[in-house]
């Protein structure tokens, strides 16, 4: 799922071609995209595009008459740029909006359609769809700490959860606590001070850091690239490789379709955590500590 350095980038270089545009026609190859009835679809076409926005993981088009798209890539959704006269991709396609500028283009991996296009009337309305979740790259150590402390969660949860934390998904949430140096299903309600300022140093750095490293790979482009699994990424994606602070092989944790991945000496003082299928399949067998593996 595209999280906040990514979503970033996406509305940065729309802001460059569309901005000031005017919406000329929209196309739903796919209906169900559409998950609002009012305003129609068709109050937005001849409007400009004033300004673009993030609220969480979504993209937000500000249109003239206080008209809002709202776009939720979800898992499998993303962004295309396509120049004017140019041929649109053939496959996934479930909506294009064009301009003079060029052609916008909602895609879907697979078959599973999660992906989804909102228009709102109103600020009233469109702050209805915000989770509510804590800005972090604008609040500080005190704010954070105390959304955090607020419900009793793992860290893991805690930072995915969109009512909580803005922004942050499965991807980004395993580089923080990797460089916090902390246990995914460590408590948010047993975190000393002094750990809990590790964690918020952690997350301004990484979202930070792999925000700038994703706009000078980009450059004045369209993001093409837009993947959870990254090169240079410490953890996320790289089970069973070396972690590159420590060389002790990548672990997991797997729950339905989500992966959690996290290195055992860096951040839990070498246990190997609990895998809610493999442990329990290999019952007095599953490893407890890292030299285990060696």
């Amino acid at each position: 799922m595209p999280e906040l350095p990514d979503i970033t980038i996406y509305i940065e270089a729309l802001e460059a071609r569309i901005v000031g545009q005017r919406l000329e026609r929209v196309q739903l190859l796919d209906p169900f995209v559409l998950r609002s009835v009012d305003p129609p679809i068709s109050a937005a076409l001849g409007k400009r595009v004033l300004a673009l926005s993030r609220i969480g993981k979504r993209i937000v088009l500000e249109l003239e008459g206080e008209l809002f798209a709202v776009l939720h890539l979800m898992v499998a959704g993303r962004l295309l740029w396509v120049a004017p006269g140019a041929k649109l991709p053939a496959r996934r396609r479930l909506a294009v909006f064009e301009f003079s500028t060029g052609q916008l283009v909602l895609t879907e991996a697979g078959t599973r359609r999660r992906a989804s296009l909102h228009m709102v009337h109103g600020e009233a309305n469109l702050e209805r769809l915000d989770p509510g979740g804590l800005e972090v790259l604008q609040a500080d150590l005190a704010a954070f700490s105390a959304r955090l402390g607020a419900d009793n969660h793992t860290l893991k949860r805690a930072l995915t959860d969109p009512h909580i934390l803005s922004g942050i998904g499965n991807a980004y949430s395993d580089e923080i606590l990797h460089r916090a140096k902390l246990s995914p299903v460590a408590l948010t309600s047993r975190l000393s001070q002094e750990e809990m300022a590790r964690l918020y140093q952690a997350t301004q750095q990484t979202l930070t850091e792999w925000t700038q490293r994703l706009r000078q790979e980009t450059g004045d482009a369209f993001p093409v690239k837009v993947t959870a699994f990254r090169d240079g990424m410490a953890v996320h994606g790289r089970y069973r490789q070396p972690c590159p602070v420590c060389g002790a092989p990548v672990q997991r944790i797997v729950y339905a379709d989500n992966e959690t991945n996290y290195c055992a000496r860096c951040q839990t003082g070498g246990r190997v955590l609990a895998d809610r299928t493999l442990s329990r399949l290999l019952k007095k067998s599953w490893p407890r500590d890292i030299d285990e593996l060696d």
